[in-house]
């Protein structure tokens, strides 16, 4: 199965660019960064052409079972920080992504990644749209999750007022709180219409658009604390 040998490419270039990116944190070597970058670019195009393949080859959007779920959102994460590096120049954030990306690669690595049957509530085009926007609400906050830990790094280094080595590295405290702020202003609205989405696949399949099952429960939990948090 090629769409398998491109998965481990990926898992490959992504492990690579993950090691460039932790050289650049801890030595601040500019051109680990740009490794890094590049690597994780190309693991990015081979990660397309595996879910592509995977597509051609099961005639169905490929996130159905546990090791498809962890490659979908280990892509987006990806993606989503390629994107928001273009924009906001932040290099660092590299470091803390491409591992949490990395780690959902190899957990999916260690799944069968036989293409499975797909069950019959499943046929349905309500499934790759609900997928879709939940997983990139997700991925999004995925990237905020990182932009946090580095804040919070930044700021104990503030509040200590040792201003070098590392700190030197991290983006200033506003720069993060706007790249976190940002990621949840688009990570939300994605989340909710998952949400929404959801409901209306449900009641599509099972005749019920909420069953309180504990997917539904947490998702409605989690978006209640995103909404909190918003709001403040």
């Amino acid at each position: 199965m090629v769409n398998v040998y491109l998965f481990q490419a990926t898992l490959i270039l992504y492990l690579c660019g993950t090691v460039a990116y932790l050289i650049y944190l801890l030595f601040s070597h500019e051109r680990a960064a740009w490794f890094g970058r590049y690597l994780l670019g190309l693991g990015f195009v081979s990660h397309c052409l595996t879910f592509i393949l995977r597509l051609i080859e099961a005639g169905h959007t490929p996130v159905v079972n546990l090791h498809e779920s962890l490659s979908f959102f280990a892509w987006l994460i990806v993606g989503f920080f390629l994107l928001m590096r273009h924009q906001h120049k932040v290099e660092v954030l590299g470091s803390f992504v491409s591992p949490l990306a990395l780690l959902l690669m190899i957990w999916a690595a260690a799944l069968p990644k036989a293409i499975p049957v797909l069950p019959p509530a499943l046929k349905s085009w309500w499934h790759p749209i609900h997928v879709t926007f939940a997983f990139l609400g997700h991925a999004i906050f995925a990237i905020a999750f990182c932009a946090g830990v580095i804040y919070l790094i930044q700021e104990r280094f503030v509040k200590s007022k040792r201003a070098g080595g590392l700190s030197q590295r991290l983006p200033s405290l506003e720069v993060l709180d706007e790249i976190n702020y940002r990621a949840l202003t688009i990570g939300f609205p994605l989340l909710t219409i998952g949400i929404i989405t959801g409901a209306v696949w449900a009641e599509y399949a099972w005749g019920s658009y909420w069953s309180w099952d504990p997917k539904e429960t947490w998702s409605l939990i989690t978006w209640l604390i995103y909404a909190a948090l918003l709001h403040q």
